[in-house]
């Protein structure tokens, strides 16, 4: 899936949210904390994570691309 950013950057739990991945940011936020989320091939545990266009977040075997 492919997100376009409208802005400099946004927040790992805002992705999973606006992108319907998790319903809620409480949801999000356990994801990361729980080690469900990859950036760039990585872990992260920054819920805070500033995205930008370029990165790569895999949750669950669903691929996002930061446009």
């Amino acid at each position: 899936m492919d997100f376009k950013l409208k802005s400099e950057y946004i927040e790992l739990i805002s992705l999973l949210k606006v992108t319907g991945i998790s319903e809620t940011g409480g949801q999000a936020k356990l994801l990361v904390e729980e080690g469900q989320v990859f950036l760039n091939g990585k872990l992260e545990f920054r819920k805070r994570a500033k995205l930008r266009r370029g990165d790569i977040v895999k949750v669950f075997g669903q691929k996002i691309s930061i446009l």
